[in-house]
């Protein structure tokens, strides 16, 4: 590789960590090409990407960056997923595909520059989706509204069932 190439290489990776909010490390070695094929489309409809770098020039790129912690597990061939809008659906197919793939295993990752282990990223990808979440936030959200709007309302309620026992008592008496 040319010098001009690892210049170009450094650079692609730093603006692809630069706009990641995720990236997952994982050892490949063993996977055939159309596994590798498969891993990097199926991360690509996540909206993120499947890079493998040298370590060296890897190193290079997160120098200084929220990623410089990524340091220590650069060791081997290593696969970099990168995630760009969710972090969840980018570990739930990194943690998909390694069950399918033995020979694909998860290292850990790096989530808002913090260190998470492998266990981390399974846990993270149980986690429900960001849609899930946002619609259980919203039912807690409303949950007090609503039941202050009953208690308000209860009194006229009762008065309306009060009205019609007495009614439907008056027509079974006058007939």
């Amino acid at each position: 590789m040319k010098r001009a190439e690892k210049v170009a290489n450094v650079e692609a990776l730093s603006g692809d960590f630069a706009k990641a909010s995720v990236t997952v490390l994982a050892e490949y070695r063993g996977l055939t090409a159309l596994q590798m094929n498969r891993l990097r489309r199926a991360i690509r409809e996540a909206d993120g990407r499947c890079r493998v770098a040298k370590n060296r020039l890897t190193r290079r790129a997160i120098d200084g960056s929220r990623y410089a912690s990524l340091e220590g597990m650069l060791k081997g061939p290593t696969a970099l997923i990168i995630g760009f809008k969710d972090p969840i659906s980018i570990a739930k197919i990194a943690v998909k595909l390694a069950a399918e793939m033995p020979k694909l295993s998860i290292m850990g990752a790096v989530l808002d520059g913090q260190v998470v282990p492998a266990a981390g990223v399974k846990a993270l990808a149980d986690l429900p989706p960001k849609e899930v979440v946002l619609g259980q936030l919203l039912g807690l959200l409303q949950a007090p509204a609503s039941q202050l709007v009953r208690t308000l309302n209860e009194p006229g309620a009762q008065l309306a069932r009060l009205v019609d026992a007495l009614a439907k008592r008056a027509d079974g008496g006058a007939a």
